[in-house]
């Protein structure tokens, strides 16, 4: 384990992993981890269990979970995280991968931190670049992770267990289910992820607090809005309710009203995923763009379709767009 460490700012020294080898089902961060615990990674391990994700794109962070537990002796925490636990967790020499906004085309995405700066007040973030990082002021970290209410995961060696005995981590059990859940959404296993989902928010559960968890909660809402299931709009207002930033669930229901035809609804939720931030996901312009079409806002119709090419500069429609712009 490397360290640096003066008195104005702490680091873990983490190993340089190629962002090639990204892969499904063993995510770069889980990658890096694993190495920097000195663990040999499991490439056949790796190979087959990616096998049946061949048309998915994206990451199933749960399978890589497992084989860092199953086959390199690791253990891991998914618990909703904070700023202090961060910093604490950095002091003891602990790196944390957080789930942070995505940009363009990218929802979402997963890094790592791997120090602060507590004389500028930055968060230190791994970048797959040499004798490099991140440094993003503290507002601005925690602003950004609030739109995913603080999704956060420990991986560490099974033998340091103890050092954690002490600690609460909130949500730990509903977030590892939810990564459970999301596999399952992944796999085609809709009705076994809605009865999973249902089982952890069952109002008799001894651990009720875990029924206030908007990962779960926008999980199920997600499911069924692809049901069209009219129930995911309470779930998602929900969510809001517990966490006004959750940018997912706005998105969730400005889709949700786009495909009924609720045009007003649709821009309205669309502006408030919008508003909490402008540039995490392109697509979402537009989606806003054939609301207000329909609603017969051809002026800001256009703007949103020019806003949506501006952070999609690549996107597979944008022949179609530019069309319709210059029509």
């Amino acid at each position: 384990m490397q360290r640096d460490k003066n008195d104005n700012m702490e680091q873990i020294i983490l190993p340089l992993v190629n962002k090639n080898e990204e892969n499904v089902v063993f995510p770069l961060v889980i990658n890096v981890l694993s190495r920097f615990w000195g663990e040999e990674i499991p490439v056949d391990e790796i190979g087959k269990r990616s096998l049946q994700y061949k048309n998915f794109k994206g990451t199933v962070f749960i399978e890589g979970l497992e084989i860092a537990e199953k086959k390199l002796g690791l253990s891991s925490i998914v618990y909703r995280g904070s700023l202090d636990d961060l910093k604490k967790r950095v002091s003891q020499g602990f790196p944390v991968i957080v789930v942070l906004p995505g940009i363009g085309e990218t929802v979402q995405f997963a890094t790592i931190v791997c120090g602060y700066d507590a004389n500028e007040n930055r968060v230190l973030t791994y970048v797959t670049e040499p004798d490099s990082y991140g440094a993003i002021p503290e507002d601005k970290f925690e602003e950004d992770w609030s739109q995913d209410d603080y999704f956060s995961i420990l991986i560490f060696p099974k033998d340091m267990t103890d050092i954690f005995k002490n600690d609460r981590f909130e949500f730990e059990r509903s977030n590892r289910i939810y990564l459970e859940t999301e596999r399952l959404k992944i796999q085609g296993k809709i009705h076994e992820s809605i009865d999973l989902l249902n089982l952890v928010l069952n109002a008799n559960s001894p651990n009720k607090e875990e029924n206030e968890n908007p990962q779960i909660l926008c999980l199920l809402a997600g499911v069924l809005n692809e049901l069209n299931d009219e129930k995911c709009m309470a779930l998602y207002k929900r969510v809001l309710d517990i966490n006004p930033k959750f940018y997912l669930a706005n998105r969730g229901l400005g889709n949700f009203y786009l495909k009924n035809k609720n045009y007003e609804l649709a821009r309205e939720n669309y502006a408030k995923a919008i508003e909490i931030n402008p540039i995490r996901f392109g697509p979402i312009y537009k989606n806003l763009g054939v609301a207000l079409m329909n609603l017969g806002n051809d002026v800001d119709a256009r703007n949103s379709f020019k806003e949506y090419l501006r952070h999609v500069p690549d996107a597979a429609d944008k022949e179609n767009i530019l069309q319709f712009l210059n029509s």
